[in-house]
């Protein structure tokens, strides 16, 4: 059976199935956990060690040996893509109370929600869509995408917008495992291989643990909202991000349009995010799942689109282009 090579053909395939799998566990059999003990209620439930280990892998990705030019165009977009999502939750939370929306058709909509789902770039998904429509340095620009996996840069913006306070201690404990990856990885390369091809084994593990926290009766009522989620984050970050690709990267646009996605990690953030701010926790659940249906709509409507730019543009795929120069694994 060619189980794989079907998931694959699903936008976000390799973390959004297990992911549904998990919700349809939790939703039919939310004691299966506790009552099988042991490994299976670890899979079912570990869905921080798992991450803190994926966490540590992808630091280790990271090679900052890369040219220059990779560096500046991957340093503008993560910029620009940090410093739009901090903007939108800082107006996010003037309108959303801490509760989120409790009702109607964005019900389940929260400043949580809207950070986890602007502040990281599927990296993967600009990398395929680069190499087909970009330059190999445009392609090669997912080099420090891997900077905003984990909750790092959405503890920051959260906190730089006044809406949680984190204690210093916790910005540690959230960042100590991809900065020892990061160091592994920069000083052995070898070290950097073996780590780094652990980084998507590890996705279904972790999207199977956190679909065990989503109730599917949560997407179902959320369903609108996450749709509309994911059309802002194309619409409210694609823009700057071109503007920034014109403007500072030296491209066409069409990296920054690439790059208005909603990362597959990122669905993890807001579980992640409860665990250290327990206020948190009763928007979770629908943070999760609107992020998760973010993910899937950006991963569909970015690659179509970033195709019509790069035609209006005057690019075209150009099969002799040399492959993707390997600079690490790339984030979903």
């Amino acid at each position: 059976m060619k189980i794989l090579q079907v998931i694959d053909k699903i936008p976000g395939g390799l973390m959004l199935v297990p992911l549904l799998l998990g919700a349809l566990c939790k939703t039919f059999s939310p004691g299966a956990g506790s009552y099988l003990g042991s490994f299976t209620n670890g899979l079912i439930t570990g869905t921080v060690p798992i991450l803190a280990v994926w966490f540590f892998c992808m630091g280790a990705t990271i090679d900052l040996r890369a040219t220059g030019v990779v560096l500046r165009k991957s340093g503008t977009l993560l910029v620009t893509k940090i410093l739009v999502a901090w903007v939108a939750t800082m107006i996010a939370a003037q309108f959303i109370p801490d509760s989120g929306i409790t009702s109607g058709l964005f019900a389940g909509l929260s400043v949580l929600a809207i950070t986890a789902s602007m502040d990281m770039t599927n990296g993967g998904l600009y990398a395929a869509v680069m190499q087909q429509y970009g330059t190999k340095e445009e392609a090669g620009a997912f080099v420090l995408m891997s900077v905003e996996s984990g909750p790092l840069v959405s503890m920051l913006i959260l906190g730089a917008s006044g809406v949680a306070v984190f204690e210093p201690r916790l910005f540690v404990g959230a960042v100590l495992p991809f900065l020892i990856g990061f160091a592994l990885g920069n000083l052995d390369r070898d070290l950097r291989e073996l780590f780094g091809r652990c980084v998507h084994p590890l996705i279904p593990f972790f999207g199977f643990a956190l679909g065990n926290g989503i109730d599917l009766k949560v997407i179902a009522q959320s369903g609108f909202a996450g749709v509309l989620l994911g059309l802002g984050v194309i619409v409210i970050t694609g823009i700057p991000l071109m503007l920034a690709d014109r403007l500072i990267g030296g491209g066409n646009g069409t990296a920054g349009l690439a790059a208005s996605s909603t990362a597959g990690a990122a669905i993890a953030n807001p579980t992640l995010i409860g665990e250290m701010i327990p206020s948190f926790k009763p928007v979770v659940p629908a943070a999760t799942a609107l992020v998760a249906t973010a993910c899937l709509v950006t991963a569909i409507l970015v690659p179509i689109l970033t195709a019509l730019w790069a035609k209006r543009m005057g690019r075209v795929p150009a099969p002799q282009d040399e492959a993707l120069p390997r600079h690490g694994v790339e984030p979903i």
